[in-house]
């Protein structure tokens, strides 16, 4: 079997913050949290949905929506770097990010164009 990618990565993605949101909730930061559980996973939940889609127009509208949550997940872990309250993520967590991202953008380019 072939391996994938974006579902590897968005995975290892999903795991890492985890372990992060849990620290934050350790640290008594509840509401941010939740947050960046909710949109860092869901990152993961909608290219795994993807991969089950109906068409390629839905292909694409589920990666569009994990693009988006990787888009609020980087608002969130920015906010933690930025602001004295909060623990500062790794710079890992941003790279993996990165990836993720560029990886979506081009799986979306590429389908739109065979479409």
């Amino acid at each position: 079997m072939q391996k994938n990618i974006i579902v590897e990565k968005s995975t290892e993605f999903a795991l890492e913050i985890i372990d992060f949101t849990s620290f934050l909730k350790k640290e008594k930061h509840y509401e941010i949290s939740s947050q960046l559980f909710r949109s860092g996973t869901s990152i993961g939940a909608n290219i795994n949905e993807s991969q089950h889609a109906e068409s390629r127009k839905d292909f694409i509208h589920k990666l569009k929506i994990a693009a988006k949550e990787a888009s609020e997940t980087r608002y969130w872990l920015f906010l933690c770097t930025k602001s004295d309250s909060l623990p500062s993520p790794k710079q890992e967590l941003f790279n993996q990010l990165e990836s993720i991202e560029k990886l979506l953008s081009k799986i979306i380019s590429t389908t739109k164009s065979r479409m």
